[in-house]
């Protein structure tokens, strides 16, 4: 990674970072996911949460399967600021649409500063909702849906798996907590410790949480629904699998989050990746890490989809 990569994200040069990550992030087209014919891909819109208008998701799984296929629904990264639904889907096909026959609904949420919580949670929910609802019309099954996501993407999966069950909504099977930004204190040991040596320091974090809670950044009554740290009540969530670097920021509030659902009585596999930054294997596809990681979690993943 160059300098400019590596600088952390300020409040005064948000607006910018989020300008070259629009301009640069990939963005493939339907067609583009597709691949010459070996996924079904389409945009499709669902009703938003009340005042937020319609949540926009691409739908994709592989092309020639029969009847319903277990989804996966997934939230990209970007720590809330950043990112879209279209970048993360060739890598996600390619890992696990086709190898397990799932189907994948990504999610293109509203973004900090401009959207605040509890709108980026919210899109994520009513995006649920309609895929349960039109599971059958979109060959969904809907009591087969795992939850997932990256980094913030996993934060939201986290906080989707907290209010779904809340609200007695849609019930998934399964949550896939990929290095999830979790706690909007930005106060623990691995956070000071990876302070302007991880990918994601807690500089950028801190950005990052104060775009997407504004006044309420810090607040002592934040709801587990902002940040999943703050739950109190683990039980009666799906199970969930935690991964993060030993070498990140979020390494000790993932480690802690797996504590309490066990804690809870509740299901948690939990994977230290030694010497894993934020994003390695984004960064190092190929490496022994990052291979043995996309083994554990597709591992993961069929055991889920069997039981």
């Amino acid at each position: 990674m160059d300098e400019a990569a590596r600088r952390p994200v300020t409040p005064q040069d948000l607006a910018a970072r989020q300008e070259r990550d629009a301009a640069a992030r990939p963005r493939p087209t339907v067609r583009e996911l597709a691949d010459g014919g070996r996924f079904e891909v389409a945009e499709v819109s669902a009703p938003g949460p009340r005042g937020g208008g319609e949540v926009r998701l691409v739908s994709a799984r592989p092309a020639g399967i029969a009847g319903p296929l277990p989804l996966l629904y997934y939230l990209h990264g970007g720590g809330m600021i950043m990112g879209n639904a279209w970048s993360v889907l060739p890598r996600l096909l390619r890992e696990w649409a086709l190898p397990l026959r799932l189907a994948v609904l990504s999610v293109e949420y509203r973004l900090a500063p401009r959207a605040q919580y509890p709108d980026p949670v919210e899109d994520c929910y009513a995006g649920l909702v309609w895929a349960a609802d039109q599971a059958a019309g979109q060959g969904f099954d809907a009591d087969r849906i795992i939850l997932g996501g990256k980094s913030a993407g996993a934060g939201l999966t986290a906080a989707l798996a907290l209010l779904t069950r809340d609200r007695g909504g849609p019930a998934p099977i399964g949550q896939l907590l990929l290095s999830p930004m979790l706690d909007d204190r930005n106060d623990t040991f691995s956070g000071h410790q990876m302070a302007g040596v991880d990918t994601w320091d807690r500089t950028s974090n801190a950005t990052a949480w104060q775009a997407l809670l504004g006044d309420r950044y810090g607040a002592a009554d934040l709801p587990p629904y902002a940040a999943p740290a703050r739950a109190t009540e683990l039980s009666g969530l799906p199970p969930a699998y935690v991964e993060v670097g030993s070498a990140e920021t979020f390494r000790d509030e993932a480690v802690a989050y797996a504590q309490a659902i066990w804690r809870s009585g509740g299901e948690a596999e939990l994977h230290v990746w030694a010497g894993a930054c934020h994003g390695f294997d984004t960064l190092a596809p190929r490496a022994a890490l990052s291979l043995d990681a996309l083994d554990a979690r597709t591992r993961w993943l069929r055991r889920i989809l069997g039981r």
